[in-house]
């Protein structure tokens, strides 16, 4: 059984291993009550539903709800411009890294709705990570240095929040890295202020040799998309 919590990061990966036959192609979800959903191809819970198809976008539960979207509205406007950074693209910033989920964790250890690595939260004075307050504020002051360290050019404001500085020093741009240039991608996507045209990423469905389902945003090969 594998089953994952949709918190919109930056690759959207769920196995789907194969079960009886009255599973081979059944997805369950449910949607907790900080608005995250939840899926099951092996559902333990009454709460799970079965829904028809892996085609998760065309039905809707791969898009956040608009409540989940506006609940930090306030604080991420107040607090980005405070600090001169664009409050759409801090926006962005958190759906990409938390999808807005305050108790969000990595498997890195990054926390939060924006994500802070305890040893960058430690330096900007972060006493709690999973506060949602102190965690937009550090995120958006970490993210203001970045665009002045590299003036004019969100691009790799944005690679060096996701890979490092270092990483982007060394390459002298965004780092070749899949991750990375995606992370960017989906987020410039998201905020048309930061130059982006406000699209969505594409999702793909692969169906593996043993019967494996994989959904995914990042392309491989053939694939069939959901989008």
């Amino acid at each position: 059984m594998i089953w994952l919590a949709a918190l919109g990061t930056l690759t959207l990966l769920a196995t789907v291993m194969p079960s009886a036959p009255s599973h081979a192609s059944s997805l369950y979800r449910r949607v907790d009550e900080d608005g995250v959903t939840h899926f099951t191809n092996a559902p333990t819970d009454p709460r799970f539903k079965r829904i028809g198809s892996l085609s998760g976008t065309a039905q809707g539960w791969l898009r956040l709800p608009e409540a989940v979207r506006s609940r930090y509205n306030q604080e991420i406007r107040e607090i980005a411009g405070r600090h001169g950074v664009d409050p759409d693209l801090v926006e962005a910033v958190i759906r990409a890294e938390s999808a807005f989920n305050p108790r969000a964790v990595s498997n890195k250890g990054a926390q939060g709705l924006m994500q802070l690595m305890p040893r960058t939260a430690s330096a900007l004075g972060v006493r709690n990570a999973f506060d949602p307050y102190q965690n937009i504020d550090g995120g958006v002051r970490h993210l203001r240095y970045l665009l002045d360290r590299y003036p004019g050019n969100v691009s790799l404001a944005l690679a060096a929040y996701n890979a490092g500085e270092k990483a982007v020093d060394y390459y002298r741009g965004i780092p070749p890295y899949a991750e990375t240039t995606q992370y960017v991608q989906r987020i410039l996507g998201q905020s048309p202020s930061a130059g982006g045209s406000g699209t969505t990423t594409a999702i793909y469905r692969y169906v593996e040799r043993d019967g494996t389902v994989t959904i995914t945003n990042v392309p491989r090969g053939r694939s069939v998309s959901l989008r």
